[in-house]
């Protein structure tokens, strides 16, 4: 479905929506195509999410099997720069020492980058090619579902719960529910302002990488619709430069949203499980 499909036919809102509707498996609704309940799966969601973890694990296994000591390549120079960088940031970030972190934050760091990168390609490529296919639906940007950005940011609030448990013990944590922040005299509110404290976490890590993400979608989605507008008569010379000068912007600033959200999630992990292996927390 291309931009002046949509804004001829059923309207802007209508191309707008089919942009934001995800290929839905299972129990999904028939009309809006959206899902119904739990049971239902959102498989252009999974197929990027998985391509582009597949594409991390083939690339790092060639340049492990390829690495120079005497005279890397520019490729290896970029990727060890990248370790360099998230090293830094855990060096400086978590307290003590732990194996899991730098990986996990290596990894969360280029998956969510790589996804959201899949907002810089044409909005209507993709669907349309899928379109040849019989496919009606197509959201390409894996972090514009929240439940992408949701799964990420649970999982990491798993560990989070794992290694309170693991350094406070079962009774050490619950007595931070109790006695944290205002001591013993006000356990009600302490168990309330704790559980809001913790619930907060894997809520900042979800809902700000979808919101960022799906706000710069639909900043795509309207430009494309400047083409289409001057295709039915504003002016296809005069307006369809400015869209193209408009995409460029939006496309140069929008590299540095995509960047900023990954490397956000990536230090709050950090920082979260930081906070979680303190004993004094």
């Amino acid at each position: 479905m291309s931009a002046s499909e949509g804004s001829s036919g059923g309207g802007t809102v209508e191309y707008i929506q089919h942009h934001l509707t995800n290929l839905c498996v299972g129990d999904c609704d028939p009309v809006t195509h959206k899902a119904a309940s739990f049971w239902a799966l959102h498989l252009d969601t999974v197929f990027f999410s998985y391509a582009l973890a597949a594409l991390i694990i083939i690339v790092s296994w060639r340049l492990g099997r390829s690495l120079q000591t005497d005279v890397p390549s520019g490729f290896q120079n970029f990727v060890e720069s990248i370790l360099d960088f998230v090293a830094q940031q855990v060096r400086d970030t978590f307290p003590g020492k732990n194996p899991l972190i730098a990986p996990l934050a290596l990894t969360i760091f280029l998956w969510v980058w790589l996804m959201n990168f899949m907002d810089l390609i044409p909005v209507d490529l993709l669907p349309l090619l899928a379109s040849f296919l019989g496919i009606g639906y197509l959201k390409v940007v894996p972090t514009t579902d929240l439940s992408t950005t949701m799964a990420m940011s649970l999982t990491v609030f798993a560990l989070i719960l794992y290694y309170n448990i693991k350094t406070k013990g079962l009774i050490g944590y619950g007595k931070m529910f109790l006695f944290h922040p205002f001591g013993k005299f006000v356990i009600p509110i302490n168990i309330v302002m704790t559980a809001i404290e913790e619930l907060a976490k894997p809520l900042s890590l979800g809902l700000r990488l979808f919101g960022n993400m799906f706000a710069g979608e639909l900043v795509f989605l309207l430009i494309a619709l400047i083409g289409g507008s001057a295709a039915i008569g504003f002016g296809l010379l005069l307006v369809v430069p400015l869209q193209v000068v408009l995409d460029l912007a939006w496309l140069i600033f929008h590299i540095l949203v995509i960047t900023l959200q990954a490397f956000i999630f990536m230090v709050l992990t950090i920082v979260y499980l930081g906070m979680a292996t303190t004993s004094d927390h």
